[in-house]
């Protein structure tokens, strides 16, 4: 496994403790919430709890374990074809 290049470690270190559980229930525009199952970064449940709290929001979980998922992984056409849903409304 090779290190984290420079400067994803400087934006997680910025973004890494927002929090904004508190203004999800205000959010009034369909919400579309999607995640990998096996994401190593970023545990699934924070994606399940955000589109739990957003009222109306969809959660789709994708097959994968990567973050930022490669063209050609499983969760990338999975992600692009649930996009194109959500957006036919």
């Amino acid at each position: 496994m090779t290190a984290a290049p420079e400067c994803a470690i400087r934006y997680w270190d910025a973004v890494g403790d927002i929090n904004v559980v508190n203004l999800l229930e205000q959010v009034q525009v369909p919400t579309l919430v999607m995640h990998v199952r096996e994401d190593a970064m970023v545990p699934i449940e924070g994606a399940r709890q955000m589109a739990a709290g957003i009222p109306g929001a969809r959660f789709i979980a994708m097959p994968g374990k990567n973050h930022l998922f490669l063209e050609n992984e499983p969760a990338a056409e999975r992600f692009f074809e649930e996009v194109r849903l959500f957006l036919d409304g």
